[in-house]
């Protein structure tokens, strides 16, 4: 997991361990290893040498290093003082290296056998939405104050596409979770048989307006708030700036959403 020798390669080791457990998710464990090289003066006589240290390093004629999974090989480089490597050096340094990489590994993976299944709150990440195209102004906002506000709030970068991809970049989980959520109240559309929680933004004498989402508003008609029978809308017993849990019913083909109060109480209290 260290080397003074080939701190390249501990990096591979260790490096793979801090995704495991950040919880990305690798598809196998990778090692790394270096094979050195210390040869006479006539080449009369050869030596393969598993994970140098500095001195032999420095004092070697070779630094094979080699990279890799239980399957093969990922990457290698070579440093050499030597003019040229013989073909049996290379195969026996390639060996050396399987044989000790798969060593590596089998320790690596008694103390964290594959990542973590969560990622790590600490670990930055990339989420994609796609949401309706009619709805990226709506995000942007007048001037891009929209898209600049979840920016400042939530610390979290976001890119926008013509085609609805929305990108969001950060560097935490709440972060993360933040940013969608703000992308999701100004682009979401209201889905018919969700129940939402609203605010009361009108009172009229056939029934209320309830914006169920940032800027859109439906209406909950006076004989969708109560199985009782409703003479007018004072017996409903709300006022405006009241929050309430309603039903989308309905959402015709000119936009204007049908929301129910008696239907969102009476899933809410089967469900109790």
């Amino acid at each position: 997991m260290g080397s003074n020798g080939s701190s390249s390669m501990a990096s591979i080791c260790n490096g793979c361990l801090a995704l495991m457990d950040a919880g990305v998710p690798l598809k196998r464990t990778v090692a790394g290893i270096s094979i050195g090289l210390f040869t006479t003066p006539d080449l009369s006589k050869k030596v393969l040498v598993t994970d140098i240290l500095g001195a032999e390093d420095h004092c070697g004629d070779m630094d094979f290093k080699v990279g890799g999974t239980r399957k093969g090989i990922t990457g290698f480089q070579v440093d050499l003082k030597l003019r040229g490597l013989t073909w049996d050096l290379v195969e026996g340094a390639v060996k050396a290296a399987h044989d000790a990489r798969l060593k590596i590994i089998d320790y690596m993976e008694s103390v964290i056998p594959a990542p973590r299944a969560e990622l790590s709150k600490y670990a930055p990440r990339i989420e994609e939405m796609q949401i309706p195209v009619d709805k990226i102004g709506a995000l942007i906002g007048p001037g891009g104050s929209n898209i600049r506000g979840i920016v400042e709030t939530t610390g979290a970068q976001i890119d926008v596409d013509d085609d609805g991809k929305v990108s969001i970049f950060a560097t935490s989980k709440e972060s993360m979770d933040a940013a969608m959520r703000e992308v999701g109240k100004l682009t979401a559309v209201a889905e018919p048989g969700k129940i939402y929680e609203g605010k009361v933004t009108g009172i009229k004498d056939f029934g209320a307006f309830v914006e169920i989402l940032p800027g859109m508003d439906g209406l909950c008609h006076i004989s969708e708030f109560s199985d009782k029978y409703l003479r007018s809308m004072d017996e409903a017993g709300v006022k405006v700036g009241d929050v309430l849990k309603v039903k989308c019913l309905d959402v015709d083909e000119r936009g204007r959403i049908k929301l129910s109060r008696k239907a969102a109480m009476a899933e809410l209290d089967a469900k109790a």
